[in-house]
């Protein structure tokens, strides 16, 4: 999914910090880069840029994403940190290398610009940006009514298969280039 920068608009008053606390009620820290805390209102699922590209493109039911270098976060409900390492166990995903992590209570990650302004070069940005007064994050649901809330267990399911399956076509692209250079014996 492509994301273009917005166009620059006027200042925020208070800066960009300042608008995450007011707007939208979020923990977050001046300095550079602006931090968001995790673990009260939300936390984040991170993981490779592009294994997170797919998720997006196989599932428009998702939170807030953004994404920092070459890793994606996806925000999802407070306390999905803490129900990780059991999911991806019960869905049978232990022992695989996914490099899918979670940052919950005491964690931070840093924030985009808000909604609609630009980014500094290699700074965080929104591909799927919060809305003012609707959040409604991945969580686990149980039986019954979500809410219209994202599952978090289908959401965690996805995000492992595009990590597993982004981690092996990294493999086989190394794995191409190696046999490329060899020479043949008999050459």
């Amino acid at each position: 999914m492509p994301f273009t920068v917005p166009s620059p608009r006027a200042p925020i008053v208070g800066g960009a910090a300042q608008w995450y606390r007011s707007e939208l009620g979020w923990d977050a820290t001046d300095g550079s880069p602006v931090r968001l805390a995790t673990g009260a209102l939300f936390d984040v699922l991170e993981l490779p840029a592009d294994a997170g590209a797919a998720v997006l493109g196989r599932t428009a039911c998702t939170g807030p994403a953004a994404l920092t270098g070459n890793r994606m976060q996806l925000l999802v409900a407070a306390g999905s940190a803490e129900e990780l390492p059991g999911l991806l166990d019960w869905l049978e995903w232990r022992g695989v290398d996914l490099d899918l992590t979670a940052l919950g209570a005491g964690g931070a990650m840093a924030a985009p610009p808000p909604p609609g302004r630009s980014a500094p070069q290699g700074a965080a940005v929104w591909l799927r940006p919060p809305v003012v007064g609707r959040l409604q994050l991945p969580a686990l649901t149980g039986l019954g009514d979500s809410g219209g809330a994202p599952d978090l267990v289908r959401l965690v399911d996805t995000a492992a298969t595009e990590c597993h399956r982004a981690r092996l076509m990294r493999t086989a692209r190394v794995n191409t280039r190696k046999t490329r250079a060899q020479p043949l014996a008999f050459s």
